[in-house]
């Protein structure tokens, strides 16, 4: 089969399947959305709908804290779906996994409880392209603790300025290191596994932020070598409220916790209390059980279509939307794609006398569904000189009328903008 060919067939293939799995999504029962903003949040798969309703309905109870069948029922599926994500990710201890909100809360747990164990000058080493809330967790330390932050460049087409960062850990042998996987602005993909080793070359701990590469590739944690791992269900076609951060036991084990009440103790007294083994020492309180099973079913979902056939997907999905973009006039995409570089699931661009706002409200008035603004990445931004973007993101379930139906609402946005 010629190359032109086998690339018609694997186009063909992909459209299919974005086209195809819709039916599993009831959101697009009656038409008229064009979801191009995964990136912020998945659409929900009905496996997940009717899981976390079905629990909520018919099998409810507190967790690991009753002697009736009810309550461990409930129990026996949360630990479950623990076990189900220490796979999915590679992770070869049930224990290392513990459940947050989001991949928010997962690092500022990581910069509260581990953070505490940093001294007055120690560095940690971020870069540009971080979603604040890679950022903002660190600065509250950095005020807390006298920690300096350090911030590794990026080149003009919005990738990591791999030769900065590299200069950065050698100029400033950073405690702990802390980066993205894929920009959340852009869709630039980091050379994870390079950076890693470099880090740990200098003796740095590792946070990696995975909340746009789990959904799209493969996470193998204890590959990658990081000692810490966020992600957030949501962007996974699971619920919102819940989280996940991955850490190396020795590392969790030797933590403080981060939020202190009920089910994280071993014990409690007056004179004071003691710790729960991890990783009930991490889980203070009435956890999102609902959304810790539902997310399970958010795997099972994954795993049945597989991270080979989505990636191939999304790829095809990323190219195409690429070239309907670059043909239209006046629109200036923005990422490393442009110079031939590593670019996921993420289209950031600007259409020429339209602000982003405008552009997302006009093709909303079409059934397109975009984001618009700085997309919490201001020094990203800033640093591209940038003061916003619009931004399309693709998932499973996106097929090339989406950004057919985009391009129609830029050419609408035009000419109410431009007239």
């Amino acid at each position: 089969m010629s190359s032109s060919i086998a690339q018609k067939v694997v186009g063909e293939m992909s459209q299919n399947l974005g086209l195809g799995i819709r039916n599993e999504f009831p959101i697009f029962k009656n038409g008229g959305v064009a979801y191009l903003d995964s990136a912020a949040s998945s659409l929900k798969p009905r496996c997940v709908t009717e899981r976390i309703s079905h629990y909520l309905a018919f099998e409810h109870a507190n967790i690991h804290r009753g002697a009736y069948k009810l309550s461990a029922e409930a129990t026996e599926n949360y630990e479950a779906t623990r076990a189900k994500v220490a796979k999915f990710i590679g992770a070869s201890e049930d224990r290392s996994i513990i459940f947050t909100k989001n991949s928010t809360e997962a690092i500022n747990l990581v910069a509260f409880s581990y953070g505490e164990k940093l001294q007055r000058g120690d560095k940690i080493l971020l870069t540009v392209l971080e979603h604040h809330s890679n950022i903002v967790p660190w600065q509250l330390l950095a005020e807390r603790r006298g920690i300096k932050l350090e911030f590794a460049a990026i080149n003009p087409d919005a990738s990591l300025n791999v030769a900065d960062f590299k200069e950065k850990l050698l100029a400033h042998r950073p405690k702990l290191v802390s980066f993205t996987a894929i920009s959340n602005a852009f869709g630039s993909v980091l050379p994870v596994a390079e950076l890693i080793d470099a880090a740990k070359k200098v003796g740095a701990k590792v946070l990696l932020d995975a909340s746009q590469l789990v959904m799209h590739r493969a996470l193998r944690v204890e590959e990658f070598g990081a000692d810490f791992v966020a992600f957030t269900g949501h962007k996974m076609y699971g619920p919102t409220g819940v989280g996940v951060l991955y850490g190396k036991p020795d590392l969790l084990s030797d933590m403080g916790p981060y939020q202190g009440g009920g089910d994280m103790i071993e014990r409690v007294a007056v004179e004071g209390s003691t710790w729960a083994e991890i990783p009930r020492r991490f889980e203070a309180g009435t956890p999102p059980i609902a959304e810790v099973i539902a997310l399970g079913s958010a795997i099972d979902f994954i795993n049945r279509i597989g991270l080979g056939q989505i990636g191939q997907h999304e790829s095809s999905m990323l190219q195409y939307g690429f070239a309907k973009l670059k043909a239209e006039s006046g629109v200036t995409v923005y990422g490393p794609i442009n110079s031939g570089g590593e670019q996921s699931s993420i289209l950031s661009f600007n259409v020429e006398g339209v602000h982003p706002h405008d552009l997302s409200t006009i093709v909303d008035s079409v059934g397109v569904q975009i984001r618009a603004g700085h997309h919490c990445a201001m020094p990203a931004m800033k640093a591209l000189g940038l003061p916003w973007t619009a931004r399309a993101s693709v998932g499973i379930y996106t097929a090339e009328s989406d950004f057919d139906a985009l391009i129609e609402g830029i050419k609408k946005a035009k000419r109410m903008m431009n007239r």
